[in-house]
């Protein structure tokens, strides 16, 4: 039987119960309820809040998250579900719940850090992590030189703020590419030019990497016509048996970045596997669902060791 503020007993010991807070605007999604579900099923309390309805007394002696009116019960553990649409505003009250002293399953800095595509890439690129060859200029003048960066057409040129594979564009004359960045330009979008891995077109893996260690693995593919392989955008989750270089470069990457909890997508280049991207927000539902893994029962299994 359990009890707010008790100690929870397991066959394996002292488990102490946790008052946990997972900030998603949006209950019912697949990721959010996993995770709330798991956390009540051993024996913790949990409350799903809307970070933007959160308001925050900025204080040096006595912080504090106020949340439709009241002050917000100071939680133990937060699970950040922040979208990319909200992460200036979601990542200030992750913040501010650090100032007080409540431990994250990812920190503020790190979600903020690896939701711009270029500042994780140069990171990455700092620790020697291989990733498809990537340009970014400012003037129109150096077009043609930042194709020739990245080894020339077929590119793919991607917008740094975009997410779940929107505002990525395969350019496969240099025509298009020039057209593509001319449109990128007049919206004044920041974009970044990278090489096209060819023999991995339109498949990738998606590694879920918890507490520095891969927990679970899947292989994505594109749909018919598509060369983005993300499940937003129809692709399809299967199977997958990953290599030790494929492990370790995801590992790599998410501590890099400084993320506990991430979703690291790896392209099969013929030179070995090269990180395209990392996600602080990896969702739940393909992966499990393919794998059969209870990955939101080992994160919060993850949180019980770490509080």
């Amino acid at each position: 039987m359990h009890s707010r503020g008790s100690l929870c007993y397991t066959g394996s010991g002292k488990v102490r119960h946790m008052n946990l807070v997972v900030l998603s605007r949006d209950p019912k999604l697949y990721s959010t309820r996993r995770l709330a579900v798991a956390a009540q099923r051993r024996g913790h309390a949990v409350r799903v809040i809307d970070p933007l309805r959160c308001y925050m007394n900025i204080a040096s002696d006595q912080p504090s998250i106020h949340y439709r009116g009241r002050v917000l019960a100071k939680p133990n553990v937060i699970i950040p579900r922040i979208a990319p649409a909200n992460t200036f505003y979601g990542t200030a009250v992750v913040r501010q719940f650090e100032i007080m002293d409540v431990r994250s399953l990812n920190s503020a800095a790190a979600i903020t850090g690896s939701r711009d595509k270029l500042h994780s890439l140069q990171l990455l690129a700092r620790h020697g992590i291989g990733m498809p060859m990537t340009g970014f200029a400012h003037s129109p003048d150096d077009t043609d030189d930042v194709i020739s960066l990245v080894g020339g057409e077929p590119i793919v040129v991607k917008l740094i703020q975009g997410t779940q594979g929107k505002g990525v564009v395969l350019a496969e004359t240099h025509n298009a590419a020039e057209s593509v960045i001319d449109a990128f330009r007049g919206l004044d979008a920041q974009f970044l030019v990278q090489e096209f891995i060819a023999e991995s077109r339109g498949v990738d893996v998606r590694c879920i990497v918890l507490g520095g260690k891969v927990i679970a693995a899947m292989l994505r593919r594109a749909g018919d016509g598509e060369f983005r392989a993300n499940l937003h955008r129809g692709g399809k989750p299967e199977p997958v048996t990953i290599t030790d270089d494929e492990r370790n470069i995801a590992c790599h990457a998410a501590g890099v970045l400084g993320l506990d909890f991430a979703g690291v997508d790896i392209l099969r280049a013929s030179r070995g596997p090269v990180v395209l991207e990392v996600n602080s927000s990896p969702g739940l539902e393909g992966i499990e669902s393919v794998t059969g893994i209870d990955i939101a029962g080992m994160v919060i299994e993850h949180l019980e060791s770490e509080s």
